[in-house]
């Protein structure tokens, strides 16, 4: 998969356009570890972010709530929209 997109989140009355490709997403899971999940998201923003939007984004980014929220909108919009259903095992016995 190579698909590249273009997102555009809307912080304020500011707008930052977001150009995700899945090796960033990959990178930026492959980065998250149980005690370091703030600094994966804010290298996922400021690398994929455009270059002119780079200065107005990192001062926004100094309070890590404002990071991880701004980090799973970008995501969450990147994903797929796919439903997806958990069939439960059936609870007959086979003879």
């Amino acid at each position: 998969m190579t698909e590249r997109r273009e997102i555009t989140l809307e912080v304020g009355e500011k707008e930052f356009t977001f150009e995700l490709t899945p090796q960033d997403v990959t990178k930026y899971f492959n980065t998250l570890t149980q005690t370091n999940k703030v600094s994966p998201a804010n290298n996922l923003l400021m690398t994929t972010v455009k270059q002119d939007e780079r200065a107005s984004l990192k001062s926004l980014l100094g309070n890590p709530l404002m990071v991880m929220n701004l980090a799973g909108t970008l995501l969450e919009e990147y994903g797929p929209d796919v439903e997806i259903t958990v069939k439960k095992p059936s609870n007959t016995l086979s003879a």
